[in-house]
């Protein structure tokens, strides 16, 4: 079994999982991505400074997509009269 497929599991999953929980953030996502894309993994020998580097940089990443992708949450039960 390959990382990538672990990954892949645990992020499809998991999403479904929360989206199923928490109703209200399928509005929010309305394209149903939940996690980032990519993952970081990496074996021994990496120093802190290089994590943080990816992190911030997947940070940056994140907000550039909420920022054209993301919708102010609607109650579909409220309409206008």
């Amino acid at each position: 079994m390959s990382v990538s497929y672990i990954m892949g599991y645990l992020k499809g999953k998991s999403s479904l999982m929360i989206f199923e929980r928490h109703a209200n953030l399928k509005y929010k996502f309305g394209n149903r991505k939940f996690w980032a894309t990519g993952y970081y993994v990496s074996t021994v020998g990496l120093n802190a400074q290089t994590i943080q580097k990816y992190i911030r940089e997947q940070d940056k990443m994140d907000q550039m997509e909420d920022s054209l992708f993301s919708k102010e949450y609607e109650d579909p039960f409220k309409g206008s009269k």
